[in-house]
This record gives structure tokens, C-alpha cells and sequence, in this order.
């Protein structure tokens, strides 16, 4: 028995868009980009830390000191290994120190590796590989979701397969996941056994749009999905990739679960395309309040009513939910609701102030039913225990949406905090 004292009671929150690996080591890495670090002297200032194990960076983006290498690296951070991810992702810049260890560690390098500038892209499997890492503990991520209210996540990594799903029923089972999971990725998925809380997602197809691939080969990709019972989630984050995506479904067929991540770029034109072929979109409203000033810096005006949108998908009947991208944006999904509510940049300016929904909507991004985006769950009879208790009724919260306001949170009736 819990005494809510008047809070309000709703179904726990559930992240449809993260990055559980990469979020679990983000904590053990180093801020190289915004909103902590802004220029080149800040990001000196970030790697000069003193040891002799390897330093982590992570969230670089060209705003702060350009187009970094190597020596770039070395002239502030000689003394130790250090490797750089790039806010995208898709990228590690090393300096000469860990070049070096790749190098010693053997075998051929890879297409993507760089010497001359100590840059490698696309190539997480051979880094993992060569530097013998294993998968992170997930505790201090499962801590966080639960003291947020968050009772279960959609792990979109495209690379998601037998291994990592083993490690995901492992963390579960050893209490340091408490989340329930439904693991996107791999077509092999389909053929492993997940666990009783892990579900099985959509295969994931991240589009790089200097590299997209043939048009046969993705149109190809979601019959074989669809096949095997499974919707599709492509990387959509250009507007080049948004149409290649769009035409590909329009050849392909969609169904219930195929799904746009990011629309980040969306023209009224491509939103009536998205609608007329029933995908949802899962978007990151906490995008607007993370990066919304460098948008504002170094986007054309004109292009800017396009960016994250929001209102204008709910509008054409889309089905919207919310995933944050941690840890490529903050894990927080209270964050991304009252960035969705506010529609400012981290120096107060309005960014799109059209697109904003009202906290209800903003609340029901989180809501939303991971196998069923178009339907809202709720408290009921009948329900699992699945909770978030609140502080308060929804009179005083509808204008504070903070984590803050997370009282307890239970997972199959178990109270997992508060």
C-alpha cells in the first residue's frame, strides 16, 4: 500500500527512442560539445584530465573548434590515449596516442580509418573489436529511468543482435535493468530468444544520406520485415533521406509499426506523404531545447518552420510518440515534454513556437503503447503494474513538467523507487 497523498497515478513512462549501451558508457565519458562545452578553449579544458587509461569524449559538433584531427587533439592531450565521438555518432577522432594502440592491436584497418587525421567513421564493430570492449553495466542507466518514472525503452540500435541481447536479458535479470525492453535492430532478432521482458521491435535502418543504399536493396529490406511480423524504423534525419525513405514505402507497403525515426526535416509536402502511408513518427522535441540556438546560427530562415516538428504531424493525423536519443540527447524525457510545451532554445529564444503542443499532448509522447504507438495506455483494471506516482494532481503539474514531480515508480507492481 502507498499513500499517493493526491498525487496523480499514471502508466509509467516509456522512452521510445534510446541508446542503452551508449548511454551507460556516456556517463563514464567526458562532455566535449554543448550546452557544457562551446569553444575550443572549453574543450581543452575538457580533455586535460590528468590519468593514463584511455579518455572518452563524447557530443562534438564543428561549433565548438572546427573540423578537429589528430594534432588537434595532441596539442592539448598528449599524455594519454583520448578518442572523440562525434554528436552524430558516426564518428571518433583519436589522437596519436590511441591511434597508435589501434594500430599495435593488428590485423588490417579499416576503410574508414583515417591515419593522416586519426579519424574513424562508421566503424564501431572493428573499434569494440580491436579494443576488446565489452558491453557496459546498465545500472546507473536503469537507476536514472526509474527515479524519472520511466518503466520501460526501445533500444534502437541498428547493430542490435544475438550478443546484445544477451547482455539485455542479463542486466535485466541481475536487477540492474529494471526497465521492460523491446529491442529493435537486426533481422537475426527474429530468430532469438529475448527473455519475458524484453519484446521484440522493429528492424532499424539507418540511412547515412552521402551513403544511402541501393533503392532495391531497402524496398527488399521491409517485405523481408514485414515477413517475419516486424514493422521498420528508418534514421531519417535530412530531407533527402526523409523522401528516399517515403518512396521506398510507397513501394515497399507500409503497415502498423513501420516508423520515421527523427523527421527531423519535414515539409508540409512530406507530411502529407507520411500520413497518406500511415507510418508514426517517433520524435525528439528535447532536440529543440538542446541545440535550438545552433539551429537558429546556421540553419537559412526559410529552412527553420521545417526543423522538429511537432503540431503540424499531429495536425495530419500522424501518430507521434517520444524517444529522447540518448545519449545523443539527454535521457530526461520530462525535459523533452516541457520542450515539446515550450518550443525554447537554451537562451530562452522561440524556436518554432507553432509546433508546440499543449502538456497533455506532451505528456501522451511517453504514453504511448511501444507495440501499438497509436494508442494512449492508461490506469485500469487489468493493466500490469506498470506506475509512475506523482507529486501532485495534474492542476499543478500541467505547469511544471520537471522529474522532479516523480514521487515513486513501480514495475510490475514492485516498486522499484520512491
Amino acid at each position: 500500500m502507498l499513500d499517493a497523498q493526491g498525487g496523480l497515478l499514471i502508466p509509467g513512462l516509456h522512452d521510445h527512442h534510446v541508446h542503452v549501451a551508449a548511454s551507460a558508457a556516456a556517463l563514464a565519458s567526458v562532455r566535449c560539445g554543448p550546452p557544457e562545452v562551446r569553444d575550443a578553449m572549453g574543450l581543452a579544458a575538457a580533455l586535460a584530465v590528468p590519468g593514463d587509461g584511455w579518455l572518452r569524449g563524447i557530443g562534438y559538433h564543428d561549433s565548438v573548434a572546427g573540423d578537429i584531427d589528430r594534432r588537434w587533439i595532441d596539442r592539448h592531450a598528449a599524455d594519454r590515449p583520448v578518442r572523440v565521438q562525434h554528436r552524430s555518432g558516426r564518428l571518433w577522432i583519436f589522437n596519436s596516442a590511441g591511434l597508435d594502440i589501434l594500430l599495435a592491436a593488428g590485423g588490417t584497418p579499416p576503410p574508414g580509418l583515417d591515419r593522416h587525421s586519426g579519424r574513424l567513421s562508421d566503424e564501431d564493430g572493428w573499434l569494440r573489436a580491436t579494443l576488446g570492449s565489452g558491453p557496459p553495466d546498465f545500472a546507473s542507466m536503469g537507476h536514472r529511468w526509474a527515479k524519472w518514472g520511466v518503466t520501460g525503452i526501445t533500444d534502437m540500435n541498428p547493430q542490435n543482435d544475438a550478443f546484445a541481447a544477451g547482455h539485455f536479458r542479463a542486466e535485466q535479470k541481475r536487477g540492474a535493468l529494471p526497465q521492460r525492453v523491446m529491442l529493435a535492430g537486426l533481422p537475426e532478432l527474429a530468430r532469438v530468444s529475448l527473455g519475458p521482458d524484453i519484446s521484440l521491435g522493429p528492424v532499424k535502418v539507418h540511412l547515412h544520406e552521402a551513403h544511402l543504399p541501393d533503392h532495391d536493396i531497402l524496398i527488399a529490406g521491409i517485405k523481408s520485415a514485414h515477413a517475419q511480423g516486424r514493422g521498420v524504423a528508418v534514421h531519417c534525419v535530412t530531407e533527402t533521406e526523409l523522401v528516399f525513405t517515403l518512396a521506398a514505402f510507397a513501394e515497399a507497403g507500409a503497415q502498423q509499426g513501420d516508423r520515421i525515426e527523427h523527421a527531423s526535416v519535414a515539409s508540409d509536402e512530406l507530411i502529407n506523404e507520411i500520413g497518406a502511408l500511415g507510418l508514426a513518427v517517433v520524435a525528439q522535441p528535447n532536440f529543440v531545447a538542446e541545440r535550438g540556438d545552433a539551429y537558429l546560427a546556421d540553419i537559412p530562415p526559410d529552412e527553420l518552420s521545417h526543423l522538429y516538428r511537432l503540431r503540424a504531424f499531429r495536425d495530419a493525423g500522424i501518430v507521434v510518440a517520444g524517444g529522447t536519443d540518448t545519449p545523443f540527447g539527454a535521457a530526461d524525457p520530462w525535459a523533452a515534454m516541457a520542450a515539446a510545451v515550450g518550443r525554447r532554445t537554451a537562451s530562452g529564444r522561440p524556436f518554432g513556437p507553432h509546433e508546440a503542443l499543449t502538456p497533455e499532448e506532451a505528456l501522451s509522447l511517453f504514453l504511448a503503447d511501444p507495440s501499438h504507438l497509436g494508442t494512449i495506455r492508461r490506469v485500469e483494471a487489468g493493466v500490469v503494474a506498470d506506475l509512475c506516482l506523482l507529486t501532485q494532481d495534474w492542476g499543478g503539474l500541467r505547469s511544471d513538467l520537471a522529474a522532479s514531480q516523480v514521487k515513486a515508480s513501480l514495475i510490475g507492481g514492485v516498486l522499484v523507487y520512491g
